[in-house]
């Protein structure tokens, strides 16, 4: 049997939810790849998505321009995706997953030029609702309609399971 402070530990290292990349835009969009290459593992919420990097055009051709974070302070986001694309669909500061007190979730826009869609639901850009309900194998997409940023969000709370 476990002791309270293994316990605690395990209970640390074990995400509380992943977000699983459903196409290959979305794999290749995740930079910090601490499982394998196509999950990103949430450990708490709210958890913040944004984007890392923009494009831009030089001599006609498309660039990645990494961003430069301020040394000292909190990160805006707890993942940054790269947005590969020509158009961008991933905002700075893009989207929440909210837990609540009733362990339900909900995805929240936080302000998103493009929105996001969960199934077929639109969340966020314009005149849309700026949240939505989330559940266990629920996909998200990061941009319009036809973006190719999905991910399967998949719950690994304990509670829930």
């Amino acid at each position: 049997m476990l002791d309270e402070e293994k316990k605690k530990l395990l209970e640390s290292m074990i995400p509380k939810a992943v977000l699983k990349a459903m196409t290959e835009e979305a794999k290749h969009s995740i930079i910090k790849r601490e499982f394998s290459q196509d999950i990103i593992p949430i450990y708490d919420y709210p958890f913040k998505i944004g984007r890392e990097a923009r494009v831009q055009f030089v001599n006609g051709e498309v660039v990645l321009q990494e961003r430069h974070k301020l040394s000292g302070q909190e990160p805006n986001n707890d993942v940054y995706l790269l947005d590969n694309g020509e158009y961008l669909q991933i905002s700075r500061e893009h989207c929440s997953i909210v837990k609540n007190e009733d362990g339900s979730y909900i995805l929240y826009d936080r302000g998103s030029a493009c929105g996001s869609m969960v199934n077929d639901i639109k969340v966020g850009g314009e005149d849309h609702s700026a949240s939505a309900p989330l559940k266990d194998g629920d996909i998200i997409s990061l941009g319009i309609e036809n973006s190719p940023y999905k991910f399967k969000f998949i719950i690994l709370d304990v509670d829930y399971l």
